[in-house]
């Protein structure tokens, strides 16, 4: 069995890992904040440390001095330590009281619009799809007839996350079979395709979404606005100045009467508060024009 004792900062070690000093966890902390606004403390250390160490491992190297050393010289393999510390996790209808807003409120709006204008839902922080698809399943309804609303229309879903493997899964669309399991039968039976011992997306909800890699707080490419913003469980990485950027920026990207879907662990601070209403467990409504 592999020994697991402390370094002289408390981080573990295991299987002759080198030791995360304060300095260089301070190193990666500033290459986090600096390039995902994630903001690490050192109740972090050890995860840093565990999931770091594997590229150590990767490049053959001794200490996280020298691998810090590559990761300011390689842009590429700075991209790949940020993807390490970016955590991911998502299920199919997580908080589901969101979709039912989508459902109950949204939804009808949208069939409503005798002016079939363009529909756009955004999800920001997509993980491997499972929000996006949930979305699109919500939209599509539970039989082919509920669907017919979209015949003719321009809907669109916007997945986006700072991972690219994560991105890569998304378009990918495959699942197994313990992740469709929060999934409802009228749903999976319609919209899923059983494929390679898991569950495929079916190509008529696939066709409804675009995956990009994007970085929330770099330029965003985007300039239509969204009938609808789903920002879950990604801003309680950030500090409140980057929360506050965040959501103003989500804010400026809503039509009139648009939807924001935050994290049930966040809130709205700063100007994004002052412009959205309230209308369920941390969902808010942009009222009037911008």
């Amino acid at each position: 069995m592999a020994s697991l004792a402390p370094d002289s900062n408390g981080t573990a070690l295991s299987d002759g890992a080198p030791a995360l000093g304060d300095a260089d966890f301070a190193r990666v902390a500033r290459i986090m904040q600096s390039d995902a606004r994630i903001h690490l403390t050192e109740v972090k250390k050890t995860l840093v440390h565990s999931r770091l160490s594997r590229r150590l491992r990767k490049h053959g190297l001794a200490g996280f001095k020298a691998y810090l050393d590559m990761v300011e010289a390689d842009a590429d393999e700075r991209r790949e330590m940020v993807t390490a510390l970016t955590t991911n996790h998502t299920h199919f209808f997580r908080e589901d009281h969101h979709f039912d807003h989508l459902r109950e409120e949204l939804l009808p709006r949208l069939k409503a619009d005798t002016s079939r204008t363009p529909v756009r839902i955004w999800s920001s922080a997509c993980s491997s799809g499972e929000e996006v698809y949930t979305i699109a399943m919500c939209l599509l309804g539970t039989d082919r007839s509920h669907a017919q609303w979209m015949n003719g229309r321009d809907v669109k879903l916007l997945a986006t996350d700072l991972s690219e493997p994560v991105v890569n899964a998304t378009r990918e669309a495959l699942y197994s079979e313990s992740t469709v399991a929060p999934v409802p039968d009228a749903y999976r039976n319609l919209w899923m395709q059983q494929e390679d011992g898991g569950y495929r997306m079916a190509p008529a909800v696939r066709a409804l979404v675009t995956a990009r890699v994007l970085n929330l707080f770099h330029q965003w490419p985007m300039r239509m606005r969204y009938d609808a913003i789903f920002c879950r469980n990604v801003m309680i990485y950030f500090d409140d100045d980057a929360k506050a950027e965040l959501e103003a920026k989500l804010v400026d990207m809503l039509k009139p009467d648009g939807f924001l879907y935050i994290g049930h662990s966040e809130r709205l601070i700063g100007p994004a508060a002052e412009k959205m209403t309230p209308c369920g467990n941390t969902i808010y409504r942009l009222a009037g024009a911008h």
